[in-house]
């Protein structure tokens, strides 16, 4: 068994630009369900309007630095549509509201109806040329030893985990100032905020629309990786990974995105990784597990370790326990 390459193989993976992708749209559902205290299941929504945003406007003949602005307006004017008519919504409801309105996004952008537009089932493809025609990393490998990255790849990582930076800094400082203090205030006691005179709605759509931002640059950094969009990459599946990454870096905490997306993506990758290797080996019989069932599996696993993390660190890894008594609504 090739332990020492398949180990390898997963840190590439957990520092790629996938994660970082992952770790820009955790670090806005962060402030959703961690700071905010929403429970929004649809952050899956503001990854396709920021990654359509973006493909439909280079598509259409414009510049793919103005389809980013593009496709950041198109998530605040999801949040929008989304939170006013919603965000008075207890939490149960408010999460299949916006599970809804994110499978909704999907059927409608690979529609018949729409197809002149989004491209139909089979996308927008060639998006991103703009971005790496200012591809300051020349071309070669970068890295230590096995543990490299293309010249292509290295360029989407240093955007993506800068956005990643920068946006946990913003939300940091927000969280620091007078409107962070009333935000997580909500969090714990919406009514007792409601009595000092503050506009609990208002808090709320705000910490949606900039959440929802961010989870667009998620979208974003995917379609840097992927150079297309195609409708059925956005699938509810997202959503779910962007929550378990909060929920292992820690729900509330500063930098708890960024470790847990690492953390999730370098052991999706080692346990899948592991299984298959164990498998050609033949330490695991294929009686018991075939192959075409260790994507399954790596899940069940993964959830597993959330669950004994939950047992034993129900705060995440950079979390306290105090952050984890939400009173969500």
């Amino acid at each position: 068994m090739d332990v020492w390459g398949v180990f390898i193989e997963s840190v590439r993976l957990g520092l790629g630009p996938q994660a970082a992708a992952y770790a820009v749209a955790a670090v806005g559902l962060n402030l959703h369900f961690g700071h905010t205290g929403l429970l929004n299941f649809g952050q899956v929504g503001f990854f396709l309007v920021g990654a359509y945003g973006t493909a439909i406007t280079v598509d259409s003949g414009g510049s793919f630095w103005l389809g980013i602005v593009v496709g950041c307006l198109a998530a605040v004017v999801l949040a929008l549509v989304l939170g006013i008519p919603t965000l008075r919504l207890r939490a149960d409801y408010l999460a299949i509201v916006t599970i809804t309105v994110g499978e909704i996004l999907r059927l409608v952008v690979r529609s018949k109806a729409a197809e002149d537009l989004t491209g139909g089932v089979f996308g927008i493809i060639q998006v991103p040329k703009a971005f790496f025609r200012v591809n300051p990393v020349p071309d070669g490998r970068y890295g230590i030893g096995d543990l490299a990255y293309t010249s292509r790849a290295a360029w989407v990582m240093i955007v993506g985990w800068g956005m990643a930076v920068v946006c946990t800094l913003l939300v940091r400082q927000l969280m620091r100032s007078p409107w962070g203090r009333v935000v997580r205030s909500i969090r714990e006691d919406e009514d007792a905020v409601r009595a000092l005179g503050k506009n609990v709605f208002v808090y709320r759509l705000q910490s949606l629309a900039m959440g929802g931002v961010m989870g667009a640059l998620g979208g974003i950094v995917l379609l840097m990786i992927q150079e297309s969009v195609t409708p059925d990459v956005y699938v509810p599946t997202v959503t779910f990974f962007a929550f378990t990454i909060v929920i292992l870096g820690g729900a509330g905490s500063t930098w708890g995105p960024i470790l847990g997306s690492m953390v999730f993506w370098t052991f999706i990758e080692l346990s899948n990784g592991m299984l298959r290797e164990a498998i050609d080996a033949g330490v695991i019989s294929e009686s018991v597990l075939t192959p075409q069932e260790v994507a399954a599996t790596r899940f069940v696993l993964m959830g597993l370790l959330l669950a004994v993390l939950m047992v034993f660190r129900p705060q995440g890894l950079l979390g306290n326990r105090e952050e984890v008594m939400l009173d969500v609504r």
